[in-house]
């Protein structure tokens, strides 16, 4: 996902979202270490998007 994407979203809707997102990482996290994950890049595309999410509700408040 784009910043764009996340610009024109609320306070709650950006902490809903962080909060799946981190839950996503989490499961990604976990699969790597039982060696199920085959797209390792997934992993680093949540990691952008949860700082994308990051950056969107700072400049909110």
């Amino acid at each position: 996902m784009k910043y764009s994407d996340f610009a024109d979203k609320n306070v709650a809707e950006l902490q809903a979202m962080l909060k799946e997102k981190k839950t996503e990482l989490f499961t990604l996290k976990i699969k790597q270490k039982m060696m199920q994950l085959t797209n390792t890049s997934e992993l680093r595309t949540v990691k952008k998007d949860i700082a994308r999410i990051n950056t969107a509700l700072a400049a909110v408040k």
